[in-house]
């Protein structure tokens, strides 16, 4: 790793999301649990995670770090909160609420959370 640049984090592929977004949603196709996620970039406080969830699996409800956002690769998702529930169709950039929210997929989907923690 070079000084200074954050730490790329991948199977194979280097940065295209493409990619990565149609491997986790075979991965997800394949598992038991209808998902899989692949942590991307980790360079503290910032997290990038792809998720795949297959249609109809959810992410329970969880706690919300300091800030976020979604953006829907594939598929869609509803993202769940107290304050209001929103339908995410891919390509949609979307913040998370800094509540307690959760997330199902609607159709398959592959989501990147891009996540900034204390």
């Amino acid at each position: 790793m070079i000084a200074g640049r954050a730490s790329l984090r991948h199977s194979g592929h280097t940065d295209d999301l493409n990619a990565l977004a149609e491997e986790h949603l075979a991965a997800a196709r394949a598992s038991a649990h209808g998902r899989s996620a692949h942590l991307l970039l980790q360079q503290p406080p910032l997290r990038q995670t792809v998720i795949a969830l297959t249609e109809g699996t959810a992410l329970d409800e969880h706690n919300a770090p300091p800030a976020a956002s979604l953006l829907v690769l594939r598929g869609s998702v509803r993202l769940t909160a107290a304050s209001g529930d929103a339908d995410l169709p891919a390509g949609t950039l979307h913040p998370i609420p800094r509540e307690r929210h959760g997330l199902l997929a609607l159709r398959d989907a592959a989501v990147l959370l891009t996540a900034v923690n204390d």
